[in-house]
């Protein structure tokens, strides 16, 4: 299986990137890996995947499918999101801080020394001091780009919109009133910057929940992109986090499970496709959603481990009952979590 995470780790993020597991009947656990159109990796060489490559074109959205009697699970992957912040000030450091509690990589662009050590403090994973124009050159942007500008005057914001603009990405918001907002889209459109882009620009940046503070601000600028981020296919997600403790060298020779949330039904406190990795010496990297849910899973991980026979387990968490309620499973919802032994 480590050749899988490889794969995944070399898929290009611009690309429609699947991987398929069967689920059901046992014995599950057959996996295959399709990017850009194409069968690049299969747990059975010429297996179960590849016979039926066609009618897996057929399935446009992640959850689980059944194809010739099997139960097979379906994710759309989508990358580790990217936000890209323009200026370090105040509203900065809580859109940092919140960037990262939701699990998203923060590149913070600041010219000012003293407030880019500002943006380190609050735990972004990368600060660029240097001009603005030098800073974005290093920045390629994607699909799963989130760009922020929020810089301390309105020059500064036309030259990030302008460089921005011409990047491939999944948002752009600028902060500022609507007259600043509007000279600097019309000065960049008199450029020949792109109108179309120049008008889907998030101007006021950030849901009208009449924030005032700096905090405040930032909570609304968040929830945007939250939107904006949720409005696109539900995919699942094997994070950076996950994918290079599963390629550690200094691990590879341990067996760990990995537990997937497969279905959801009701109140649940994850998505379909979230995922945990467990170690047999007890290490887990990402979470399912924390409390006797996981610990649940844990538990479960830990004896498919001990059990030489098999590769995969399928465990039903139900937390719609008083049983569960007692245990402190309180969201009220069914959860299907796949266990894979990964060597």
């Amino acid at each position: 299986m480590s050749e899988f995470f490889e794969k995944l780790a070399d898929c290009n993020p611009n690309h429609q990137n699947i991987v398929f597991t069967v689920i059901a009947p046992e014995p599950a656990g057959e996996k295959a890996l399709i990017s850009d159109h194409k069968l690049i990796w299969e747990s059975t060489e010429n297996g179960f995947f590849s016979r039926n490559f066609e009618k897996l074109s057929e399935i446009t959205d992640s959850g689980v499918a059944v194809i010739e009697g099997k139960q097979v699970f379906c994710e759309y992957l989508g990358q580790e999101k990217q936000l890209v912040v323009c200026g370090a000030g105040h509203v900065s450091i809580p859109v940092i801080r919140i960037g990262r509690m939701i699990g998203c990589a923060v590149t913070v662009l600041e010219d000012r020394p003293k407030f880019a050590d500002d943006a380190r403090r609050a735990g972004a994973t990368e600060v660029l001091c240097e001009p603005f124009a030098e800073g974005l050159k290093k920045i390629p942007g994607n699909k799963n780009t989130f760009f922020i500008i929020v810089t301390r005057g309105h020059r500064y914001d036309q030259t990030c919109l302008e460089l921005i603009a011409q990047k491939e990405h999944a948002y752009i918001g600028m902060i500022g009133s609507r007259a600043r907002t509007l000279r600097v889209k019309q000065a960049l459109a008199e450029k020949g910057i792109d109108r179309a882009v120049l008008d889907s620009v998030y101007t006021p940046i950030g849901l009208k929940i009449g924030a005032d503070t700096p905090e405040e601000i930032a909570v609304s600028i968040m929830a945007e992109v939250i939107q904006v981020k949720n409005k696109s296919l539900r995919r699942g997600s094997y994070s950076k986090e996950i994918i290079n403790a599963a390629l550690d060298e200094t691990a590879k020779d341990m067996k760990k499970v990995l537990a997937t949330i497969v279905t959801r039904k009701g109140s649940a406190p994850r998505e379909v496709g979230t995922k945990m990795l467990i170690f047999r010496d007890g290490r887990t990297f990402g979470t399912i959603g924390g409390g006797c849910l996981e610990a649940d899973v844990f538990r479960k991980a830990v004896s498919l481990l001990s059990d030489d026979d098999r590769k995969t387990c399928l465990y039903r968490a139900d937390m719609t009952g008083r049983d569960a309620e007692d245990e402190g499973m309180v969201c009220g919802g069914i959860i299907d979590v796949l266990l894979e032994i990964i060597e």
